[in-house]
């Protein structure tokens, strides 16, 4: 209990000085696939371990990301056969990332701009976590108003 009060205490202290970086909220179990991985085994691999977003890796440098978005769009409503499609067909590209000493401000500046949800974390050129939006709203409440514009819905024209 005392362990969890110093941490909770290193946040707030944290989040007062204005020095939260991504490496601090990040998630650090990061799953990957290949670029062919059929869509029937992302979507099985998106269910077994209860995640919205999966990235798409060719060697050690992602090439793009799949979202639940994602698959609703360009499968779902399309009725697309999973078994037919790779990764590299339904993912999101090129991928945005970020720095794990970015700010958590910087951060949510970024994503409401280009009005995404999700950002690998890089370090010296490799994958080492993500953070969502989830991640910023749960763990630094006091940037809700700035992620209020990824929130918003907006017409797209198809």
């Amino acid at each position: 209990m005392t362990e969890l009060r110093i941490v909770r205490n290193d946040m707030e202290t944290k989040i007062m000085a204005g020095i939260v970086l991504v490496r601090d909220i990040m998630s650090k179990d990061v799953r990957v696939v290949r670029p062919d991985t059929s869509m029937k085994e992302v979507v099985a691999t998106l269910n077994k371990f209860d995640i919205g977003s999966i990235l798409v890796m060719q060697g050690d440098r992602p090439v793009g990301i799949i979202t639940e978005r994602d698959i609703l769009r360009r499968l779902v409503e399309p009725c697309l056969a999973p078994e037919a499609l790779t990764a590299r067909q339904i993912m999101t590209s090129p991928v945005m990332t970020i720095s794990e000493t970015a700010s958590i401000e910087e951060t949510a500046k970024l994503m409401a701009k280009k009005r995404i949800k999700r950002l690998p974390v890089m370090d010296n050129g490799k994958i080492v976590g993500i953070v969502s939006f989830t991640d910023i709203v749960f763990k630094v409440p006091t940037l809700i108003s700035m992620l209020e514009e990824i929130m918003r819905p907006y017409s797209r024209s198809y």
